[in-house]
């Protein structure tokens, strides 16, 4: 071979060289959720993000894409799947009309406390491990809710209070219950809040101090009313193909991170609680426990709701209810 091939030929082994380095270097992921930095949510994600890109020594990077800055958080799971971005945080709750199972915990009384939350979970992962893996998924992380109540202008003194009240509510079941109580309960994504008070759409909020501060609800109302009721979750879900795609070493790090993230989240729900409580009231929030007849009522609702869930559930999820009631005794 002559001197100029020889040289042609390096140059152009340079080239392809200097062409594949950086896409072997490193594998960039687009994560979407819908939450602002202040969540504990995303103060999970970011750690987690953080973690993988640490062990992995940069060969995995994840651009998240926060408060539905790229993607509105109920469009965010057919998002994954379809591999528009590889990983997201979702809502389970807002899944209801896909899958009964996505309902359970979003009934009142199903899930009460962190702890049960926890065994929910447990009795549910086997059947979600099948059911997002047939659709081309995988949850790598749940994340249970601080306990809800009600936001209101003025304070709750009984069940009468609630009658007629314009309550934005967020999935089928507090839907449900919402219309059950005697409110007008309105759907609406968590971004649209403050739109909705600005425009007379919504008058009182159903969710948690959590969402109260994300949304600065000191804004627009002045009385948080708890009532615990529920820990429904959040999971992070990726795309299959994608979590296949990386190096084996690679795959089990976000896998580990992901189960550390979903043990990390549960502390942070329960400090987040208290935490936002405690910046409610900072704020002129005034916060009361709900009187008996709305825990009541709530608890009726309740047991109706499980009562009709049970006519619709299939056999597996009737099996998966049964597993979580068998870890309380």
């Amino acid at each position: 071979m002559s001197l100029k091939s020889l040289l042609r030929a390096a140059a152009l082994a340079s080239a392809t060289l200097a062409l594949a380095g950086p896409a072997l270097a490193a594998t960039q992921w687009t994560m979407a959720s819908g939450y602002p930095e202040t969540s504990f949510f995303t103060k999970n994600i970011r750690q987690f993000i953080a973690a993988v890109e640490e062990r992995t020594k940069g060969e995995l990077k994840i651009d998240l894409r926060s408060h539905d800055s790229l993607i509105k958080l109920d469009n965010i799971k057919r998002a994954v799947q379809s591999g528009q971005v590889q990983i997201g945080e979702i809502r389970m709750g807002v899944y209801g009309n896909e899958q009964e199972m996505f309902n359970l915990d979003n009934i009142p009384g199903v899930v009460p406390t962190f702890d049960k939350s926890w065994k929910l979970m447990e009795a549910q992962k086997p059947f979600y491990d099948e059911w997002f893996g047939r659709n081309g998924m995988r949850v790598i992380t749940y994340v249970a809710w601080p306990g809800q109540g009600f936001f209101t202008a003025e304070p709750i003194n009984s069940l009468d209070d609630l009658k007629g009240v314009k309550l934005r509510i967020y999935s089928q079941q507090t839907q449900v219950m919402g219309e059950k109580l005697g409110t007008q309960a309105i759907i609406l994504p968590f971004a649209e809040v403050p739109q909705a008070f600005a425009t007379g759409m919504i008058e009182a909020l159903w969710t948690s101090a959590q969402s109260g501060t994300d949304v600065q609800v000191w804004d627009y109302l002045d009385v948080f009313t708890y009532t615990g009721t529920m820990h429904n979750k959040n999971a992070v879900i990726v795309n299959e193909r994608a979590l296949r795609a990386l190096p084996e070493d690679i795959r089990a790090i976000v896998l580990e991170e992901g189960e550390a993230a979903t043990a990390r989240g549960w502390e942070l729900a329960k400090a987040a609680s208290e935490e936002r409580e405690n910046v409610l009231k900072e704020h002129g929030i005034t916060i009361n426990q709900a009187p008996q007849d709305v825990l009541d009522r709530i608890d009726e609702i309740g047991k109706e709701m499980v009562a009709d869930w049970m006519t619709r559930a299939s056999d597996a999820e009737k099996a998966v209810y049964e597993a979580y009631q068998a870890s309380l005794d």
